[in-house]
């Protein structure tokens, strides 16, 4: 199948332009795939994704999900990036990921309406990015890290005692935002780690640098670092 690429129990599909996700991947490569890359596709559905009941990685940057996103239970799943979306009602996908993702420890959802950063909107600040990051450590306290960035002790007993309150409200999106928004291809991870035949460690050589009111660099910090 052109643009196919599997190493291993590693199967990546990137750039392809599909709107779901085609059959024949689930039936060829469902049964043994621990890690999907679907990354530079067109996806507003996730629907065949149940073939793949082994995954532990799932890579869905740059598609077009949106709030209506639904994944059946993955419970070996511990990594999911779901970077520059459509995303934009973070209750509700925290939710759903607790319930069907209870292994979960590495997300990542930078460039979504849903994060709140200055990839989104230059109104946002890096407060309103810890406000953020607090409430999904509330919603999905095994989290490791979010975003590119370790979560720190700190941040897990702030989220215990305060996350309650740092619910993030969903946006009221206008014709107008939607028509000047510039279509930008986002992704956390250098050139080198896009071409389809070097498209590996997400963890390892993700990097996203957050310009706020006060500027800090995030990373993925690999297994054998920690």
């Amino acid at each position: 199948m052109a643009g196919l690429v599997v190493r291993g129990t590693q199967v990546s599909y990137i750039g392809q332009d599909c709107r779901e996700i085609p059959e024949h991947l689930g039936r060829d490569c469902g049964h043994f795939a621990k890690r999907l890359d679907l990354s530079f596709n067109l996806l507003r559905s996730l629907e065949g994704l149940s073939a793949f009941r082994s995954l532990e990685e799932l890579i869905l940057d740059n598609n077009q999900l949106g709030d209506d996103l639904v994944l059946p239970g993955l419970p070996r799943l511990h990594t999911l990036t779901l970077n520059k979306n459509r995303i934009t009602d973070l209750e509700n996908l925290l939710d759903h990921l607790a319930e069907v993702t209870p292994a979960l420890e590495y997300l990542s959802l930078l460039g979504n309406v849903a994060c709140p950063n200055e990839l989104v909107s230059l109104e946002k600040d890096e407060e309103d990015y810890k406000r953020y990051r607090c409430f999904v450590l509330y919603k999905l306290p095994n989290l490791k890290f979010l975003d590119a960035q370790k979560v720190t002790r700190q941040e897990r007993e702030e989220a215990l005692v305060r996350g309650v309150f740092m619910k993030v409200v969903k946006p009221k999106a206008s014709s107008e935002d939607v028509a000047s928004s510039p279509e930008r291809h986002y992704t956390p991870l250098p050139s080198a780690s896009r071409e389809l035949t070097s498209h590996q460690g997400v963890l390892g050589k993700c990097r996203y640098v957050y310009y706020g009111k006060n500027s800090e660099g995030n990373r993925f910090i690999r297994d054998d670092q920690l």
